[in-house]
């Protein structure tokens, strides 16, 4: 089984970026928790960070072409603002898409309550931190 991690924007300054909200784990330390529990799991993963939207959009193509298994992705910003990452992660059905975040997005800022990405995906995780991927993973690897 194949699962691919996509983080989108700034989650590569996870440690740094706000740490009262994100937490003081490093994306390194994401990465190797991630890699750990996919060993656990008996899955092959690969992880991807892009802070270009395009970057991201092809990578999700490019998932399909692979026959990922299944995507976790973390759209970041791009969660709220982005039709086009909408229609990516739609195109690449039947592949089952999990949405993280990290904070609980729904408690913050007006703008962050809508996701344009979610309706596209199987299922959101929020506000659980990096233990959400960890959820998404065990869910798809089921």
């Amino acid at each position: 089984m194949k699962i691919l991690v996509i983080n989108g924007p700034n989650i590569n300054f996870l440690g740094i970026r706000e740490p009262g909200i994100y937490g003081e784990d490093s994306y390194e330390s994401l990465k190797n928790t991630l890699k750990n529990k996919a060993d656990e799991l008996h899955v092959e993963i690969d992880i991807f960070q892009s802070n270009h939207e395009g970057e991201i959009i092809d990578r999700l193509q490019k998932a399909y072409a692979d026959k990922v298994d299944g995507i976790v992705i973390n759209p970041g910003g791009l969660t709220h603002t982005s039709v086009s990452l909408h229609d990516a992660i739609a195109s690449v059905a039947p592949i089952p898409v999990i949405e993280v975040h990290i904070s609980n997005v729904a408690a913050r800022e007006d703008f962050r309550h809508v996701s344009l990405t979610a309706p596209a995906c199987k299922g959101q995780i929020a506000g659980l931190g990096i233990q959400g991927y960890i959820y998404a993973l065990e869910e798809l690897a089921r």
